[in-house]
Order: structure tokens, then sequence, then C-alpha cells
């Protein structure tokens, strides 16, 4: 499955939940299980409203609490300072299912981290405020809780909301985005509505990072299954503050991801220099592949067309790894989506006991194919030699899968 978030009016703790209530509304009695765990003081209670803002219809997530009510290794909420430890032992202590009690912990410690390097302290020095409230220690348990329950997922958002002008809190008045929020969303794409006022909270950064969302990505191919909108509870001025989840089937669609492609010309580099950069180009972390093609540049000169397909994160890296291994003097490079099918790979002992990696790929009809390492295959020795092997090895191979995925 994969699930998009469109932060339309933003994304917060409580938009998360209700957004994914709205779309998987089976989830919320085993959720309420869970934050009964949580701790709630007498007097507490929580809440998935039906919710109408007078063009959308969605839901809110709402936890009332006394006004006496404190954080989990806090004193009276008014005065709290609760240290990650505190918050990391009461999850702890709750009794949650340990996956979702990791989880919970995870996107604290992000959370943490961030403050940590904003403030300059310590991550153990952190004290949360806002957030180690029993409000947000609800919203990041109830996040994390449908987070396993929806099982193995991919997901993305598209671009969020700026905002702007100050929130206080207990540092003083701080801009918005929120020093924390900007440190836990570096590299994730914005976009400048116009609307001010706090549109990406500092719980709902944490579980975008804790989430690994691919950034400004469409939906992807598949089936839409689900979708549902989560409400905040501020009102903006001409637009909806909702959250919207796009749940998406991806069991007949071909894998996906995103691909980073570089590209550039060389007309100044000797063919044989070239071709030794281009090769240690090739065997850098991250790269998948690198091709060249002969095409005409100015002035009529026979230059080498050079294209690199590479993981996203490695970009910065193999941007320098060109420069340094060629001689051109720019690179260009975007971010692009693909569709890969099912693939994986084995390794099938040859008749001299060597390996021979094998890669097993998918096809839409569900047929499967193989195909043999080049290199491993050269161990065949002469042409006959290597077609046995690699026939044998692609055979073999196909045998193994076919008996184990019975």
């Amino acid at each position: 499955m994969h699930l998009h978030l469109d932060p339309v009016g933003g994304i917060a703790g409580d938009m998360f939940i209700a957004a994914l209530l709205d779309a998987f509304p089976a989830l919320g009695a085993g959720m309420d299980a869970a934050l009964a765990k949580v701790g709630l003081p007498p007097g507490a209670r929580c809440a998935l409203l039906a919710h109408h803002d007078g063009v959308l219809c969605g839901r809110r997530f709402e936890l009332s609490l006394p006004a006496d009510a404190a954080a989990p290794g806090a004193g009276h909420r008014h005065h709290h300072h609760v240290g990650l430890g505190a918050v990391r032992n009461a999850i702890a202590a709750m009794g949650l299912d340990a996956a979702v009690a990791a989880r919970a912990a995870a996107i604290f410690t992000v959370l943490a981290q961030a403050e940590a390097e904003v403030h300059g302290v310590g991550v153990d020095e952190v004290e949360f405020h806002e957030v180690g409230a029993l409000d947000s220690i609800a919203d990041i348990v109830g996040a994390a809780w449908i987070i396993e329950a929806l099982g193995p997922a991919t997901w993305s958002v598209g671009a969020l909301p700026l905002g702007s002008g100050r929130v206080h809190s207990a540092h003083g008045a701080l801009p918005l985005p929120a020093p924390a929020v900007v440190r836990l969303l570096s590299g994730f794409a914005f976009v400048d509505d116009g609307l001010p006022g706090e549109r990406v909270t500092p719980t709902g950064a944490a579980i975008l990072r804790h989430l690994a969302c691919a950034s400004a990505m469409g939906p992807r191919p598949g089936r839409l299954s689900a979708s549902g909108l989560g409400f905040g509870s501020r009102k903006l001025p001409g637009l909806a503050n909702v959250l919207r989840v796009l749940a998406f089937d991806m069991t007949d669609a071909p894998v996906a991801d995103e691909v980073a492609l570089l590209a550039f010309e060389v007309d100044d580099q000797t063919p044989e220099d070239l071709a030794l950069g281009l090769e240690r180009l090739r065997a850098c972390d991250g790269v998948f592949d690198v091709v060249q093609s002969p095409v005409f540049g100015k002035k009529g000169r026979m230059a080498a067309q050079v294209q690199v397909l590479a993981q996203p994160q490695r970009l910065a890296a193999i941007v320098n790894a060109c420069f340094a291994e060629t001689t051109t003097l720019g690179v260009r490079h975007q971010l692009l989506a693909r569709s890969v099918l099912e693939r994986k790979q084995t390794s099938i002992a040859g008749a001299d006991g060597a390996k021979v990696r094998v890669k097993i790929a998918r096809r839409p009809d569900g047929q499967l194919g193989a195909k043999a390492e080049s290199d491993d295959v050269r161990a065949g020795g002469e042409r006959s030699g290597r077609e046995a092997l690699r026939g044998g090895s692609e055979a073999a191979a196909l045998r193994q899968e076919a008996k184990h995925g019975k």
C-alpha cells in the first residue's frame, strides 16, 4: 500500500490521526485501546468527531484534559518540564505492543535531536515543554499505533505550507516555521500560500521525518482504495484546515520509487581518461548506472553525453564525483519517478563450486525471468562454457524460486 499525505492546511499530530481514521475507520477501536494505556488522568476524554467546516466533511481528533493534568514524569501542567528519558520510560511502562512503543519513542527521539541541534544542547538535556504534555504524547502514541497497524507501506507528502509569524514557547517568541520544524524538514518541499500562522507543528514534522516521506511526490500509480480528511482546530481564511490522505493499493502495480538523473557533456577529455573516469564514477556509492552517447556539441565538435542514474540521497556527493572524474564544468540534475518490477538476487553454485549471482524479476503477467551476472559468468571460459554456465545458473535460479514460492 502507498499512502500520500496532502497537507492542504498543514499537518499536526491530531490531523494525522483524524485523517487516517477517517480513511480506515476500522482502526478506531484498536487505537482507543492503545490510548487507554497512556494513563490519561480522570476527566480526560479522547474523541474522534465528525466535522464539517462549511465546505468539506471529515474528522477531528480531540483530547480534552482537565486543567491540572500533567505529563508523565512531570509536575502540574503549568510548569512541566519533561526530558526525553522520562518520556521514553513512560512509553515503555504503558504496556504497548513493542513495535508501537518503539515507533513512539523513535518519533520523540527525532524531535529531541532537532531541538538539541537548534538550542545547542545535548539530546538528554532537551526538555519537552509543549510536546511533553499529555495531549502530544497521546498524539504520538496514537500515530505510532496507526502506522504499525497499517503494516508495510510507502509514504509521500505534497509540498508543505510555509506559514509565517511568531509562536510563543518556553524559549520565548520563535519564528514560524519553528526552528525545530525547519531542522526536521530539511530537504522537504514547501510552498508559501500567503496564509500566516503555524501550519506544520513539531509533532507533525517529527511524524513526517519518522516516516521518511518522499517529499513533493504525487500519488504513485495504483488503485485508489481509500481517502480521509483530518481537520485541525484552527480556522483558516478561505482554505480548509485539513490534511488529506489518499491510500493506493499497489498489489498490481510495479514498485515505484524516485531516482536522480544527472547529465552533462564532455568534449575536451581524452577517450582513455574519460573511460577511466566513468568507470570510477560507476563504482561510487549510490550510482545505479552510467551511460555515454556520442553527440555533436558546439562548433560542430564531437562530444560524449553522459547520463548517471543515482540514489536521490546521494545526489550532492555524486555531483562532486562528476566534477572530480571528468572535465565538465556543469552538471544538470533532476528527480524522476520510476516504476520497477518486483525483483531479487540469489546465488547459484556452479559446477566448480563458484557462486554465480542471478537476478530474478517477476513480469506483470506473473512470469519469472532470470539473468546471470555477466562478471560471474566469465568463469565459464570460452563462449560455449560461458553460455552453459549462464543457462544452467538461470534455470537453477528459476527452479529454486518456484520451489520456495509454493
